[in-house]
């Protein structure tokens, strides 16, 4: 291990094994983007990444993901590497996590819980401390039946942070008792959430949220509109307590901007659960606005993805205006002409090429996004809509 500033920075080796078919080809992301993605990750994490292995596979073995001869090639490479963590890109079974952790020798964990890790270490509200800690409960209940010997031990590192450096009781009677304790909480907190929402409807304000693949630039573009300073890293996740402010559209009226948690390729159902409140933003706004990062070599599968999950969470139907940010770091031709690489064939105009950074593009997006407010903001009288 890697020592500073008396901080252990544990040593990750990644593996992923990959099948020769995706079970999706229609948003499956490359190879290359895969590992990309976890070592982001992981080093959003807080780790140190020192190896990868990608194993081709017909199927999955039911009992420890891969065959034995690539356990043992495994081992061989971890011992060179010094790792002492492995990261599975796919997601294990509690008996296949239990058996490659006894057999492999070092801490296993998979892509959910390095997920659950960066979501323990930055939630900062309480609302999102308790919807970390309800998707860690949720995530370990499950993992009782598997027999896994990490559940019991204490210590620190990736997989261990938030309710997890508490000893959990591995009794299933007494995690629902938490679990339960926990959605009344949150219970609470949507009331209340929903409550600031009625009130921002009496007040007129309409309501945009931005919505996107994590570190796509959304909380830049909140910055940038607001005025405001919330935090913003060149991470994934950076940002996961849901924030709402007003911005000034460019006839002057007001509105409500909500800047939400960011999206992944095969989002864990743990997590889509667990910030269900953090999402009701989305369900509340009169128009959404799609960020992607247009400078990603992975941009069209990540938009893929949102898509995928928007659909997933009935919000499809929401008016949805696509913009691709970080157009200072595009090259000349596509940030002078996004149309002929990204259309997709939407109702609503676009894409909209901006640098939330800059500035540029800004104007033009805003001005588009009060047309569609106009025209898509239900439940408002004539008068009230007219003030738009």
């Amino acid at each position: 291990m890697i020592h500073t500033e008396n901080r252990t920075i544990e040593r990750a080796f990644l593996v992923y094994a990959r099948r020769k078919r995706s079970r999706n080809p229609a948003i499956a992301p490359d190879q290359s983007e895969v590992m990309k993605e976890l070592e982001d990750l992981i080093a959003s994490a807080g780790a140190k990444v020192v190896g990868s292995h990608v194993q081709i596979v017909e199927a999955e073995n039911p009992a420890t993901l891969v065959g034995k001869g690539t356990i043992e090639h495994l081992k061989g490479i971890i011992e060179e590497k010094g790792a002492n963590l492995v990261v599975f890109q796919n997601l294990l079974k509690p008996k296949q996590q239990a058996l490659l952790e006894d057999a492999l020798k070092v801490k296993t964990l998979d892509r959910r819980e390095i997920i659950l890790d960066i979501f323990a270490q930055r939630a900062r509200t309480r609302e999102g401390k308790l919807q970390v800690e309800f998707a860690q409960l949720s995530f370990r209940l499950g993992r009782l039946t598997g027999g896994r010997k990490e559940l019991s031990r204490l210590g620190g590192g990736i997989g261990t942070r938030g309710p997890g450096e508490k000893k959990l009781e591995e009794d299933r009677r007494k995690i629902r008792q938490q679990i339960r304790q926990i959605e009344r909480e949150l219970m609470t907190v949507r009331k209340t959430r929903s409550l600031h929402y009625h009130r921002r409807r009496e007040t007129g304000y309409p309501v945009v949220a931005l919505v996107g693949y994590t570190n796509a630039g959304k909380s830049t573009l909140f910055n940038r509109l607001t005025g405001s300073q919330v935090y913003v890293a060149d991470k994934l996740f950076a940002t996961l307590d849901p924030t709402a402010r007003k911005f000034r559209l460019p006839s002057g009226r007001e509105a409500i901007i909500v800047d939400t948690v960011g999206f992944i390729h095969d989002l864990p159902a743990e997590l889509r659960q667990a910030f269900l409140a953090t999402l009701e933003g989305i369900g509340e706004a009169d128009l959404l606005l799609h960020v992607a990062d247009g400078s990603s070599d992975a941009a069209d599968s990540n938009i893929d993805s949102v898509e995928a999950i928007l659909s997933e969470l009935e919000f499809s139907d929401k008016p949805l205006l696509l913009v691709l940010n970080k157009r200072d770091l595009c090259p000349p031709k596509m940030a002078s002409d996004p149309f002929g690489d990204w259309q997709r064939g939407q109702a609503t105009p676009g894409p909209f090429m901006v640098s939330a950074k800059t500035g540029e593009g800004l104007s033009v997006l805003l001005h588009e996004a009060e047309k569609e407010l106009r025209l898509n903001w239900p439940g408002r009288t004539d008068s009230t809509r007219h003030a738009l």
